[in-house]
């Protein structure tokens, strides 16, 4: 990273009503000098001054702007910024940005450079300027409250309070190693041991919640499992309330998984309908039924939907097996069927449903926000969002748990500060210029 002042459109190219363009560096005040009448000398930090903007070498008028001066390190990047709220015309930001780029030391802007800035002064770690991107990405009212807490810090201190006890214990084992001569008193041996203990079982309780946090972010798979014919696409096609797959009395219809995207209460639901479960000769079809239970295997929730006119939920023993109790029987065509036959099917758990006449979704629908907001609430600050985060708490509790007194005092402090450096990784308190390309290049040029 350079020290030049960098300058992007932070709003979405096109044309808007109001556009933003930020610009931070050392010399983000001289953008207010060569493009404005204003004098930086009487200038205050967080006033909105109207403004007209004149391009840096013509001179020519470009707009009427709003122009906000944050005076560092009290901003975002914690440097100078200069953001100039303009109109949103192809026009106006094409001749803005291009004044810009005529000014000394400065240039267009990498994608996450200004929230990397912000890292490296210290404005948020590594945790929060992720959930600072899946804010930005957030689709659904879960998906924005759980980036916010992230963006508070929640996880944050979570991880900073495992690794202060870490570097705590290696402390003590240090102290000892620069006084060989000392044998470690067996009260410390066993508080270290208990710490340790304690560390590791923390973690390990905190990774078995890895798959919810994920899932916030990416979605809740629902996968729609059965026989051919017994109705899934149409029920699919219901629950959206548009023709999202084709319906066909012909068995084998649908031969390939298909996503739909859903927001059910707050929560990001991904869809999937698969092939008819069925044995079949046709190698196409034999493709998508393998498919089918692959989808099964990755499932959140499996919906095992059968023709209640003609089956019973003993035909999915075999998905059943495939299932981590997360199996929901769906009795179709309930409109075929007698009083005393549905209520045998909801003796059994079944919802009965018919997907030709919209009946029992309202029921189904219900039962299954039920079960994602019972399983994968956001209510909690310490949800894992990223497989990254996962493997260096991985790592951080295979060192831990290498950690003994038994081999040489120096072999187990270096377990210690292993599993210091592992935590460290998430929040950025050690040098990861390979992590930090990764996570930034994934953010949008105006942030």
């Amino acid at each position: 990273m350079d020290n030049k002042t960098i300058y992007a459109l932070s709003t979405v190219y096109g044309k808007s009503g109001v556009a933003v363009i930020r610009i931070s560096g050392k010399n983000a005040l001289l953008a207010i000098e060569k493009m404005t009448h204003l004098n930086t000398l009487y200038l205050k930090p967080r006033y909105a001054y109207f403004t007209p903007i004149y391009h840096s070498v013509s001179r020519e008028s470009l707009d009427n702007s709003l122009l906000l001066y944050f005076k560092a390190p009290h901003s975002f990047t914690g440097e100078d910024t200069v953001e100039i709220q303009c109109h949103g015309s192809k026009a106006v930001l094409s001749s803005i940005l291009n004044s810009l780029s005529q000014l000394t030391d400065y240039r267009l802007a990498e994608a996450g450079e200004f929230s990397r800035r912000a890292f490296y002064n210290q404005k948020m770690d590594l945790t929060q300027a992720e959930g600072l991107a899946d804010l930005i990405d957030a689709e659904t009212i879960e998906q924005q409250k759980y980036a916010l807490r992230q963006m508070e810090g929640g996880l944050r201190n979570l991880y900073d309070g495992w690794r202060e006890d870490i570097l705590r214990i290696y402390a003590y084992l240090e102290a000892y190693i620069d006084f060989p001569e000392e044998e470690v008193p067996e009260s410390i041996k066993e508080s270290i041991l208990n710490s340790v203990f304690k560390l590791i079982k923390a973690i390990d309780e905190h990774l078995q919640t890895a798959s919810y946090g994920e899932r916030l972010r990416e979605g809740f798979r629902i996968v729609l499992a059965g026989p051919a014919n017994a109705g899934k696409s149409s029920l699919l096609n219901a629950i959206v309330k548009r023709k999202a797959v084709i319906v066909s009395d012909i068995a084998g219809t649908t031969r390939d998984a298909i996503d739909i995207n859903l927001d059910i209460n707050g929560y990001p639901v991904v869809f999937t309908d698969t092939a008819g479960i069925r044995s079949s000769d046709n190698p196409i079809e034999q493709q998508g039924i393998e498919i089918a239970f692959e989808k099964i295997r990755q499932a959140d929730m499996i919906l095992a939907m059968f023709d209640a006119s003609t089956d019973t939920p003993e035909i999915f023993q075999e998905i059943k097996k495939e299932s981590k109790n997360n199996l929901l029987y769906i009795a179709n065509k309930c409109d075929k069927l007698t009083f005393e036959q549905c209520s045998e099917f909801e003796k059994q758990g079944c919802i009965l449903v018919s997907a030709k006449y919209n009946k029992g979704l309202s029921a189904l629908m219900e039962k299954i926000s039920e079960y994602i907001s019972g399983n994968f609430t956001s209510d909690s600050n310490l949800l894992i969002t990223r497989q990254r985060y996962r493997e260096a708490l991985q790592e951080c509790v295979e060192n831990l748990r290498r950690f003994n007194f038994d081999k040489e005092i120096e072999l187990s402090a270096e377990d210690i500060r292993m599993a210091a450096r592992a935590l460290g990784k998430i929040t950025g308190q050690i040098e990861i210029d390979e992590i930090l390309d990764k996570i930034f290049g994934s953010f949008c040029i105006g942030k």
